[in-house]
């Protein structure tokens, strides 16, 4: 596949990362020579400096044969004249990622089709999105869901209560094997596997387990975890992100949302209709004391420095919150931020990659999200006729040994995985997969695999 990326910021360059791997065809564009020369410097592909929306640009970056333009720059409005030109000037599928909420609402769709833009992208939405899906998963760093949450994944940090400590992974399955969940995968020290039968589990392990709704709870008393009613909430950061986390929570919680910029905290009051906003510094600790950070069930640092997120979440937990959750961009940070105890960590830049990613695969992806604080990826195929995963049981079939299916979901029904399990056409199936395995699962699951 030939990719044009416009923009290599923080976005576009991840971007680059992630495909440079997968044997395609990368071009990537920007108009800073001093980002491009970097890219360049780590990374095998084509680089142009130059303005996006230029025609003689995107002519050198031969934009008739593109598979797919992906204009990720800093400016919307470069973003979006960049995918109308793409479009007109002959790329197959074009993604602009935007900034304006107004733009992505479902009504305004079709005048972005009509122009050349096959889809809009707005990463502080998502980012919110994933926010206040984790508020009431006390337990929990991070959950993907599949097909309306059929099945779930679910990452756990193992303390020393928890029962499935110091077992190995034949012991853990022996013990849980009339409960419908599965571990797929470990972080420790910083480093990922897949599990095998006498890999056992430590305390402060990041383990991926893969459930559907009736196993929740015992996954959750297996790993000593335990779900606590969230009804207080304080946001530190009137940001994009933190004014979208308020809007979705403010009818069902009580929210509080502390910005820094007075006139930005009054303009964020007109807004929010059942959010208290003050005036004040998330760096204070008395004024946060003085706020009732000690009462609160959740705190959400999501401010433009990573650095105070990381600080303020940190001493929220010292404070006795249940939950805390803190935006950070740097991603050199997020392993830091797991280190020291932060339960969730949001990176715009990873779950935006994540959407666009899957537009790069020749086998149907529903849904597909790269982990944080990890290299893995877990993606929801769906199975086509005649591929090579429907031929015979998991266990025949040489799946990448970087890879595991943890289930599947069949119609309305959802099941473990195991290894005499045959997949079906148009089943959904859940896979936890290493980078160096994602190539090899989406042949499985190709209609000419």
């Amino acid at each position: 596949m030939r990719i044009i990326i416009a923009g290599a910021g923080e976005v576009g360059s991840h971007l680059a990362k992630m495909l440079s791997s997968e044997l395609h065809d990368i071009v990537i564009i920007d108009n800073n020579e001093e980002i491009v020369k970097g890219i360049n410097a780590n990374l095998d592909i084509l680089t142009i400096t130059g303005s996006a929306t230029s025609f003689d640009v995107l002519k050198e970056a031969n934009i008739k044969k593109a598979d797919l333009l992906i204009a990720v720059a800093h400016s919307e409005e470069t973003n979006i004249a960049c995918a109308i030109l793409g479009k007109k000037l002959g790329a197959k599928q074009t993604i602009a990622r935007v900034d304006n909420p107004e733009y992505i609402r479902p009504v305004n769709k079709n005048y972005f089709t009509d122009l050349g833009i096959d889809y809009l992208i707005y990463p502080e939405r998502i980012a919110a999105k994933e926010i206040t899906g984790m508020v009431n998963q006390t337990g929990t760093s991070e959950i993907v869901d599949f097909t309306g949450g059929k099945l779930s994944l679910y990452v756990l940090k193992l303390e020393e209560n928890a029962p499935v400590i110091g077992k190995t992974l034949i012991q853990a399955t022996k013990e849980m094997k009339n409960y419908d969940f599965r571990a797929v995968a470990i972080t420790r020290n910083g480093q990922t596997i897949i599990p095998r039968g006498l890999d056992q589990f430590y305390v402060n392990d990041l383990i991926y387990v893969v459930t559907n709704r009736p196993g929740i709870n015992e996954l959750l008393r297996y790993t000593g975890k335990k779900k606590v009613e969230i009804k207080h909430v304080m946001i530190v950061g009137g940001s994009r992100i933190g004014k979208r986390t308020a809007q979705t929570l403010e009818n069902r919680m009580n929210v509080k949302l502390i910005e820094k910029e007075k006139g930005k905290s009054a303009s964020l009051a007109d807004e929010l209709n059942n959010t208290l906003v003050i005036n004040g510094d998330g760096r204070d600790v008395d004024f946060l004391k003085q706020e009732g950070l000690e009462k609160m069930d959740t705190f959400i640092a999501v401010t433009g420095s990573s650095e105070l997120n990381i600080l303020s979440c940190l001493l929220a937990k010292k404070m006795g919150v249940k939950k805390t959750i803190a935006a950070i961009e740097n991603i050199n940070y997020i392993n830091l931020g797991e280190n020291m105890g932060i339960d969730t960590i949001i990176n715009k830049k990873l779950v935006t990659a994540s959407r666009i990613f899957k537009f790069t695969m020749n086998a149907e992806v529903s849904t597909m999200r790269c982990l944080t604080g990890s290299d893995a990826e877990v993606l929801e195929f769906i199975a086509k006729p005649k591929s090579k995963i429907t031929k015979d049981k998991l266990k025949n079939l040489n799946f990448p040994k970087d890879a595991i299916v943890g289930g599947v979901i069949r119609g309305n029904k959802s099941f473990i995985a195991t290894g005499g399990t045959n997949i079906q056409a148009e089943d959904r199936v859940v896979v936890f997969a290493m980078p160096s395995a994602v190539k090899k699962v989406e042949t499985f699951f190709s209609q000419s695999g």
